[in-house]
C-alpha cells in the first residue's frame, strides 16, 4: 500500500473563494461550478499529490488536505490510485480516483480485464446475482478499505492526513457534511462503482455499531465523471438505476466521440452505464452540456476499437482532422474535457 499526502499552501484569490459552502450547500445534481471543480480535480489526479493539493487551492478548498491511497501489485494488472482531499475546516470532501495514464502498459491492462466478477445486490425479489467489470472490481476493492477508514476519520472530526508524516498538521473544526466522488476514464469507472458499493452494502462495508458520526453513505452528495467505461452488466445497471441515489446523483460526462464510454465492446458481453449522462459535441459553446435520453452503448465490433487511436493523428493534421470517427480515443483526453467544463467567465482552470 502505498501513501502520500500534502497539504496545500495558501494562494491569494481563489477561483471560488466560497468553495466549501457551495460543496455543502449545494442542492441541485448537477451543478455547473461543482462539474468544474471536480473535473480539474479528475484532470489532475494524474500528477502527485501536491500537485492535486495545490489545484484543490487554486480552485478554492484553501489550506486543503489531500492524501493519496494506491495500491499496485502488476501480476493481478491491478493499478489503483485515489485523493482523498479534506477541506480544511474539515465539512467537505473530495474523492478522486486516477484513471489511465497514457503510459501505463498495467492499467491499460486492467482496463480491458472484462472477465465478469459475481456480486450479490438486495433487490425487491430478495438477493440477486449481478456480474460487474473484473478489473475495476478489484482496482475499488484494493484500496476500498483504507478509504472507508479515512472517511470515518474524516466523518469524526479527525485530519485524513497520516499524524506521523504531518506532525505540524492541525485536526478540522468539524466533521465531515458532504462527500463528491469523481474520477476521469479508470477513474470515472472506479467512482461509480465505489458509490455503488457504498449504497449496496452498507452493513458489511460501511456501518459500525459505535458510528457516532452516521453513515458514508448519508454524506454522499454525488458522482461525477468524465469519459467512464461501463463498470457491469445490464442487470447490475438496471439495478443501480432503481435506486433513486444513485440513478439521480451519478452523473457521467461524455466528450464527442470519446471511444472509452463504448466500452467494453459487445464482443466482451452485455454492459450498460447507469446513472444520468451529459455530452458535449463540438464546435458548441465551452460549457453546453446536453442531457443524453439513451445511455451511450457498446462499440458494435472490434475494429471501431483497433481504429480509435487513428483519432490522435488524424486531428493533428489539417487534411484529415474532419474525418468523423464513431470512436475517438482523441477526444478521451482530459484536456478535452477541461476545455469544455469551463465556465465562460475563465479563461482556465486557474482563473485567469
Amino acid at each position: 500500500m502505498n501513501d502520500d499526502s500534502a497539504i496545500g499552501p495558501v494562494l491569494p484569490s481563489p477561483v471560488y473563494p466560497d468553495l466549501t459552502d457551495d460543496l455543502v450547500k449545494a442542492s441541485v445534481v448537477p451543478d455547473d461550478q461543482i462539474r468544474f471543480v471536480l473535473g480539474v480535480c479528475s484532470a489532475y489526479a494524474y500528477g502527485d499529490a501536491s500537485t492535486v493539493a495545490n489545484v484543490m487551492d487554486r480552485l478554492g478548498l484553501t489550506g486543503n488536505r489531500c492524501r493519496m491511497i494506491s495500491e499496485y501489485v502488476d501480476a493481478l494488472f491491478l493499478t489503483s490510485t485515489a485523493y482523498l482531499i479534506q477541506s480544511h475546516d474539515g465539512r467537505a470532501a473530495i474523492l478522486c480516483y486516477r484513471g489511465t495514464p497514457p503510459t501505463s502498459a498495467i492499467t491499460w491492462l486492467t482496463d480491458f480485464e472484462v472477465e465478469p466478477v459475481t456480486i450479490t445486490l438486495p433487490g425487491p425479489a430478495g438477493p440477486s446475482v449481478r456480474r460487474v467489470h473484473g478489473g475495476f472490481y478489484r482496482n475499488v476493492r484494493s484500496t476500498r478499505f483504507k478509504i472507508v477508514e479515512l472517511l470515518r476519520a474524516a466523518i469524526d472530526g479527525k485530519s485524513v492526513l497520516d499524524p506521523t508524516e504531518n506532525p505540524e498538521d492541525v485536526p478540522p473544526a468539524g466533521g465531515l457534511e458532504a462527500l463528491y466522488i469523481t474520477g476521469h476514464s479508470l477513474g470515472g469507472a472506479s467512482a461509480a462503482l465505489f458509490a455503488a458499493l457504498l449504497k449496496f452494502e452498507p452493513i458489511k462495508q460501511v456501518a459500525r455499531a459505535s458510528d457516532t458520526g452516521g453513515e458514508i453513505i448519508d454524506r454522499l452528495r454525488a458522482v461525477y465523471t468524465y469519459g467512464a467505461p461501463m463498470t457491469g452488466n445490464r442487470a447490475f445497471a438496471d439495478a443501480c438505476d432503481a435506486d433513486p441515489f444513485l440513478a439521480k446523483n451519478v452523473v457521467r460526462y461524455v466528450y464527442a466521440n470519446d471511444v472509452v464510454p463504448q466500452i467494453p465492446p459487445r464482443a466482451a458481453g452485455s454492459y450498460r452505464h447507469f446513472g444520468q449522462e451529459h455530452r458535449y459535441t463540438p464546435p458548441s459553446e465551452k460549457g453546453t452540456w446536453r442531457p443524453s435520453k439513451r445511455p451511450r452503448g457498446q462499440l458494435r465490433s472490434l475494429l471501431e476499437l483497433a481504429t480509435a487511436p487513428l483519432a490522435i493523428t488524424a486531428t493533428s493534421l489539417r487534411m484529415t482532422r474532419h474525418i468523423p470517427f464513431h470512436a475517438s480515443l482523441s477526444d478521451h483526453f482530459p484536456q478535452y474535457y477541461l476545455d469544455a467544463l469551463t465556465p465562460d467567465e475563465l479563461r482556465s482552470e486557474f482563473g485567469d
